[in-house]
């Protein structure tokens, strides 16, 4: 692999045989300026902070120290040395300026030069932190109809599993009316990820248009490959270690977690009893995104809670008093304003996106990258649960930009010409300097 100078910038090596303090030395040693009007008055002007002592020239600096002026190559030693030599601590450009400072020395460049050194420091770039920001804005996956497109994910492995043995949870929910469907089982293989979508959405709520999942096994199977393909549905995967590409299920997976927990004795051995519970509070509890419950936007009528049979509510008052005739004309009446109410959702949605989008954006630092650059990637997503020894790098590479995907994933190759990973999220890669 070819690791190429960063191009476009000048550096001290590149420097050495150029003597920036040739015309200061010969004006202190022989009174000889350059021949160049501009030029000479530049040397004159300049040259009142400076002074020949002892065959070697010094520079007076801001805060009244006196620096000895050095060439490019005794500048690339200091650099090594106060950067990574006997007592260096690998220091950031900006402090690496102040330590030369410290130490006596001074060039030209000494600003750029320490900054351009310690961002190509390979140690100081596998090991450098992880960056928060979000390399690219935001792209809200956008549902225009119910159950037009779902995202399905697996909750587990579970620990304790339930009495029954269950370990892992199934979920999907649908994007626009937030409707979810969820069911446990003790494991999860692709006949089961199929027939669940059959039984919890195909016979229920029809074909949906497209399925995004994460790339689990059970997922990503031929079973699954031609259920997607029998019924025309555009089944898409998330980007490897990204679950935001497919927020809603992960965020209704968070719900479907923390319900149980709360609903539970100690044991939480019988948390696989809870899950209808659990779905039946999440449809009828209204949801921020569209102010509506799912429960609403599916069957156009709040559903009726026990309480409200218990202690009869105002709504429920009026229709035992209402003949059948005219409860049936204001069931109808409440369907026909269906389509009504699933518009206003929308309204909202888009709404409720747009502040999204704006809030996300305002903490993203753009970090896109092209074919052929040099990058590292975050070790922690690739290793998963394993965990290394404690001075292992944080960051692995370099590697290649070999292919780059809409929404901020790219493919990546090794020196060898071989893919060592699955297209990966622009989130965890950051630039390689070499």
């Amino acid at each position: 692999m070819n690791l190429e100078e960063e191009k476009g910038e000048d550096n001290t090596k590149e420097r050495e045989d150029e003597d920036w303090s040739k015309p200061f030395l010969e004006y202190f040693q022989q009174a000889i300026l350059p021949k160049d009007k501009s030029l000479r008055e530049q040397i004159r002007k300049r040259a009142l902070r400076f002074v020949y002592v002892n065959n070697t020239l010094y520079r007076r600096s801001y805060d009244q120290l006196w620096l000895q002026c050095i060439s490019g190559k005794e500048a690339q030693q200091v650099m090594r040395e106060v950067h990574a030599g006997v007592c260096g601590a690998h220091q950031s450009g900006p402090k690496m300026r102040l330590q030369i400072k410290h130490l006596g020395y001074c060039w030209p460049s000494l600003v750029s030069d320490c900054e351009r050194h310690a961002r190509r420091c390979h140690a100081c770039q596998i090991n450098g932190d992880f960056i928060h920001q979000h390399p690219n804005p935001l792209h809200p996956t956008v549902a225009s109809w119910p159950f037009d497109m779902w995202g399905t994910d697996i909750i587990g492995p579970i620990d304790p599993p339930s009495a029954k043995g269950h370990r892992y949870i199934l979920s999907a929910t649908d994007y626009f009316s937030k409707w979810a469907e969820a069911e446990a089982y003790k494991e999860i293989r692709a006949e089961d990820v199929v027939r669940f979508f059959k039984k919890h959405v195909l016979y229920r709520f029809g074909t949906p248009r497209r399925i995004i999942s994460d790339n689990r096994t059970a997922f990503k199977s031929i079973k699954v490959y031609h259920f997607a393909h029998q019924h025309k549905i555009d089944w898409r995967y998330s980007s490897i270690y990204n679950p935001r590409a497919n927020g809603l299920a992960e965020a209704f997976n968070k719900t479907l977690v923390r319900l149980p927990r709360k609903m539970t004795r100690k044991t939480y051995r019988e948390w696989h009893e809870k899950l209808p519970e659990t779905l039946w509070a999440y449809r009828t509890t209204e949801r921020t995104p569209t102010q509506s419950t799912p429960y609403s936007l599916v069957f156009g009528v709040e559903a009726v809670l026990p309480l409200e049979v218990e202690l009869p509510s105002l709504r429920i008052a009026i229709h035992n008093e209402m003949p059948f005739s005219k409860q049936a004309q204001l069931r109808l009446e409440e369907l026909e304003a269906l389509d009504e109410k699933r518009l206003i959702a929308q309204q909202n949605l888009e709404l409720y996106r747009a502040q999204m989008t704006r809030a996300y954006d305002k903490l993203t630092r753009p970090r896109t990258f092209q074919e052929g650059e040099l990058v590292l990637v975050l070790r922690r997503p690739i290793l998963g649960r394993h965990h290394g020894p404690k001075f292992s790098p944080n960051w692995e590479g370099p590697y290649i930009i070999d292919r780059v995907y809409e929404g901020g994933a790219y493919l990546l190759i090794d020196k060898d010409g071989n893919h060592p990973m699955t297209p990966i999220s622009g989130r965890y890669l950051k630039k390689y300097y070499a």
